[in-house]
């Protein structure tokens, strides 16, 4: 008898999981659309990083242009 309580609170406890983790998922889609990420196409702090990367590298030497590879 023991062994059919322990397997509806397996089933159960399962459920349960599964349906907090549906609360989240629908959570974190509802916030990821009131605030979308932003979409820019200049990212300054990536482009200082390079730059001085660069220069550490080759000393005195100067970003001109930088392009992503699809």
């Amino acid at each position: 008898m023991e062994s059919q309580d322990l397997f509806n609170i397996c089933i159960l406890a399962f459920f349960w999981v599964f349906s907090v983790l549906t609360v989240l998922a629908i959570i974190m889609r509802l916030l990821t659309r009131m605030f979308p990420p932003k979409d820019s196409e200049t990212d300054l702090p990536i482009y200082s990083a390079i730059s001085a990367a660069m220069t550490q590298i080759i000393p005195g030497s100067k970003v001109t242009k930088i392009e992503e590879i699809k």
